[in-house]
């Protein structure tokens, strides 16, 4: 009996003539961008250093599209954001050591979302690997060591043989669910010696899918079909999943209401009857959670945001679909379905049974008009104003990417994203500097569409040499910095614990004539203007900026209490 995997395809004349007679001048940079090409990448990111010379100088022989960024943890970002925007992986060219190292916390918060990066860096030559100490430039005594704690799997070439394999490899490991960065290191030698190895022509791209098991989607749906009180937290698996419409069925059926955490942004519609909105932070939705007799969790690890800062005790059953393993009841007892969250969703679709609830949707208005009432008695018109002028002025279909920020920490809880994959942000790993190259690589993406960046005076300062990028590429993006002269969030926190801040007050540029040498229109807007003058930036093509001198104020955390 022949098995499909048994089948293997013959090549043609043609294809063995061009094997026997590969072009010449190519060399082991050659078989990166031609792998990467035949596993149907078109774009990549990066930053050239010496010892990558053999990858960079390949491009140009490539159809590949380079995105050069000034630096290589901003690189990083823009590569999270395409991965996230296109679902591909997105591959980002790095050089050795100092380069290398400083892609880490770009890594890390790809790695939190679980936003499929192939990170493909150089390494010094082969006789130095091994860890002696040869003096290198660049050297390290063990490359990858600093990136196994951070990415899913890691990947050492030694010779131009193992280029094509390791790379399909690492692009599957990206793109098996969960999502999530990977890490490819090459020697110089290996990227810049002449290659007689046939020209790459094609990869297997599919990774395995990670259906459910089918005895415990019997046994979710059996609990969620009897509850009295069933409840859903939607995570940002249901995102990077492209489960929101099968995340709406079920809500209907089971006339479960729905939150959605930070990461889960737009995963469930913010005006459904059901919808609990985002406010995932707030005591009454927790109250709410805790009193669900059966709470499903789907794509989230219930980790600090999501369980309002671990002050989150379900007292009811919890049922988790999870596709990390390390999530996976991790910080609280449930039926653990490891699972693709739309396979798994799609298997109880198709087992539960309809129930009816009719008092959910007046459930959800009472305990969202107390949520209401509680941010309205701490009288914050200005950061209610400034979020709403922005979501108007922002086209529906138009990405958004935060920076951590308070207008972001706002926009978490308060923010409606209209839709499922449309605002990022770095509350994955919490770094600075996220929201404007990852803005760059979503652009990048998705021409079509206007991008938005937000980021306050601190985080702008991590990303204020990509201006440079977003003018040589002509990307379309507006980028709104919110400044109050300093670490906001941080000056609140110090202020709340020690009575005064202390390191969190800034010298900043002018940021208007600075993005305008570099070519970047830019405005100085107010509160009263902004809606305007920020829908003007997103209407017209190209990079701009938008500045806005305003100090806001977080709203009261209720897990202090």
């Amino acid at each position: 009996m022949t098995h499909d995997h048994d089948l293997v395809l013959r090549p043609t004349e043609a294809q063995i003539a061009a094997a026997l007679n590969p072009p010449a001048g190519r060399n082991g940079g050659d078989l990166v961008v031609e792998t990467l090409a035949g596993l149907g990448a078109t774009t990549v990111f990066g930053l050239p250093g010496q010892h990558a010379l053999g990858m960079f100088d390949a491009l140009r022989r490539s159809t590949l599209r380079y995105i050069g960024l000034r630096v290589e943890n901003n690189a990083g970002f823009a590569a999270d954001a395409y991965g996230r925007i296109t679902g591909e992986a997105a591959p980002l060219l790095l050089s050795t050591g100092p380069g290398a190292l400083t892609s880490l916390a770009a890594l890390q918060e790809a790695a939190a979302a679980s936003a499929p990066v192939l990170a493909i860096s150089s390494q010094i030559p082969t006789a130095g690997l091994g860890g002696g100490r040869h003096g290198y430039l660049h050297e390290l005594p063990d490359q990858a060591a600093s990136f196994r704690g951070v990415v899913k799997s890691v990947h050492t070439v030694r010779t131009q043989s193992q280029i094509p394999s390791a790379i399909e490899a690492a692009w599957k490991s990206a793109l098996t669910v969960p999502h999530g960065p990977v890490w490819v290191e090459i020697p110089q030698d290996v990227l810049l010696a002449q290659t007689r190895i046939p020209v790459v022509t094609g990869g297997d791209a599919f990774p395995e899918e990670l259906p459910p098991r089918p005895e415990l989607t019997a046994v979710a749906a059996d609990l969620l079909s009897r509850a009295a009180r069933p409840a859903i937290i939607a995570g940002g698996g249901v995102v990077r999943s492209d489960a929101s419409g099968k995340l709406k069925q079920l809500a209907e059926v089971l006339q479960a209401p729905v939150v959605t955490t930070p990461g889960g942004k737009g995963a469930f519609p913010w005006k459904h009857p059901l919808s609990l909105q985002s406010w995932i932070e707030d005591r009454h939705i927790t109250d709410f959670l805790e009193d669900a007799d059966v709470l499903l969790v789907v794509g989230s690890g219930l980790g600090e945001l999501s369980s309002n800062y671990h002050t989150f005790k379900p007292r009811g059953r919890v049922v988790q679909i999870e596709a990390d393993l390390g999530k996976l009841e991790s910080n609280h007892p449930a039926l653990g379905i490891h699972a693709d969250a739309r396979l798994a969703l799609q298997a109880l679709l198709e087992t539960v049974v309809e129930r009816a609830r009719p008092g959910a949707p007046e459930r959800v208005r009472e305990v969202l008009a107390k949520v209401a009432d509680r941010i309205a008695a701490q009288e914050l018109t200005l950061e209610q104003e400034v979020l709403a002028s922005v979501r108007r002025a922002l086209p529906a279909d138009s990405p958004s990417f935060w920076d951590m920020t308070i207008l972001a920490y706002w926009a978490w809880s308060a923010f409606d994203a209209k839709g499922p994959n449309h605002m990022h942000s770095a509350q994955g790993a919490g770094g600075l500097g996220y929201g404007f190259p990852a803005a760059l690589g979503a652009a990048a993406a998705d021409p079509t569409r206007p991008v938005l960046a937000v980021s306050g005076d601190g985080g702008a300062l991590y990303s204020i040499a990509e201006l440079a990028t977003a003018r040589q590429y002509d990307l379309n993006v507006t980028w709104l910095i919110v400044d109050d002269g300093g670490y906001g969030i941080l000056r609140e926190y110090m202020t709340d614990t020690f009575g005064e801040p202390t390191a969190t007050e800034l010298t900043r540029p002018d940021y208007v004539a600075l993005a305008e040498s570099f070519g970047v229109p830019g405005v100085r807007t107010s509160p009263e203007t902004l809606e305007a003058d920020l829908a003007k930036a997103l209407s017209t093509p190209g990079p701009s900026v938008v500045l806005l001198p305003a100090v806001l104020r977080m709203f009261a955390p209720t897990h202090l209490s």
